[in-house]
């Protein structure tokens, strides 16, 4: 009884200082599971951890707003605004089933960002939160939640869009940092432009008869089609980030967190990849900013006649798999691989950076900038011990 009413107040005291109590967390089903054992995670595992956490509220945000207007509507996600019909319809351009897709991303992000901050209050440490920031405004377009408030902001994004030929290329940029690799849509790249209706406006030319027959505009269309290269490039940079800063945990069990949640990042980029290969042939000028878009046939592209020529850029779009690349030693041959991953090179800061280069942080205060910079510059920071 003795000892039974001692680890009672040991674990009564660690929970106390985990704020499990607090957050009205189950105790039990956070705490099962981890290594008593293990040595626990160092002041660098929990950089990373809250960097990784910061940037899966960040695409919490962003993939919560397509998910109202374009992803299945129910109560798990995005609540039961009814969605947009017609931006929905021209997503499926790109695929009959993208409503499900976006809402199961959306599903899946979610879920990093709770269990990376569930398992930092279950080692004692403060959660990240980045609801202060929670600033920017909401699509007022059917189907999106007007009045709620937004980390992120869709509608003015520049897309980087080569990540298209960095993995259909033998080149690796942790060999050539500086390597040039083709846009796939190099519109994307200049100007701004909205990956989300803003109003009714955006919508407005299109409709849906009730044979289910489809009228859309070029510019809804668009729209549509700047979401689904969008949707490839927020995915591939977790697809990188995760592998990366996984060289950098000490801890097994945080080693074993980032190989797990960077598996399904790895999932979402292969998904979305293939989807936006399906644009159609469009060009359009947004009404309201002047900027103009192009978006080519890349079913109908076939770039080099060998991918895994030293110039093998290649805009083909069922060349879905990674192209075998360069790794570690050009003298062992090329392998495929999720690339670029050398710390020298890549990381946290340059995953933040790409974000606010991507425009989704317009509209933020230096303080939203300062906040994640800092973040981003501990992961980096951080550096294997054991």
């Amino acid at each position: 009884m003795k000892n039974e009413a001692g680890n009672t107040i040991r674990r009564r005291a660690f929970l106390r200082r985990a704020g499990l109590a607090a957050a009205g967390l189950p105790a039990v089903k956070v705490l099962q599971g981890q290594d008593s054992s293990a040595p626990p995670p160092t002041k660098g595992d929990i950089a990373i951890l809250k960097l990784l956490a910061a940037a899966e509220i960040i695409e919490t945000d962003l993939w919560l707003q397509y998910s109202e207007l374009g992803g299945v509507q129910d109560n798990e996600v995005s609540g039961e605004n009814g969605g947009n019909a017609l931006y929905t319809a021209a997503l499926q351009i790109l695929d009959g089933d993208m409503a499900q897709y976006i809402h199961d991303n959306t599903d899946d992000e979610k879920s990093h960002a709770s269990f990376l901050n569930n398992y930092l209050m279950s080692k004692g440490e403060a959660p990240v939160s980045l609801e202060q920031f929670r600033r920017l405004p909401s699509s007022q377009a059917d189907g999106a939640n007007k009045d709620a408030k937004r980390i992120t902001n869709l509608t003015q994004l520049t897309v980087d869009t080569t990540f298209w030929s960095r993995y259909r290329s033998i080149t690796n940029p942790d060999f050539d940092p500086g390597a040039k690799f083709e846009q796939a849509v190099p519109s994307l790249a200049t100007g701004q432009h909205t990956a989300i209706p803003r109003t009714n406006d955006d919508t407005a030319g299109s409709s849906l008869s009730s044979d289910n027959t489809k009228s859309l505009s070029p510019f809804l269309q668009a729209i549509a089609f700047t979401a689904g290269f969008h949707f490839a490039f927020i995915e591939q940079g977790g697809t990188s980030l995760y592998a990366t800063l996984a060289q950098k945990v000490s801890s097994l069990e945080v080693l074993r967190i980032l190989l797990s949640i960077g598996g399904s990042e790895i999932m979402h980029f292969q998904t979305w990849q293939d989807k936006a290969g399906n644009a159609l042939p469009v060009t359009v000028v947004d009404p309201k900013t002047n900027v103009s878009v192009t978006f080519t046939d890349l079913t109908m592209a076939k770039g080099e006649v060998s991918p895994e020529s030293l110039n093998g850029d290649t805009l083909q779009a069922n060349l879905i798999m990674p192209e075998p690349t360069h790794f570690l030693n050009p003298a062992l041959g090329p392998v495929a691989i999720i690339r670029p991953t050398s710390t020298a090179n890549s990381g946290a800061v340059a995953a933040i950076k790409s974000f606010q280069d991507d425009g989704l942080f317009i509209g933020q205060g230096n303080d939203f900038l300062s906040f994640v910079f800092n973040l981003a510059e501990q992961a980096d920071a951080a550096f294997r011990r054991f």
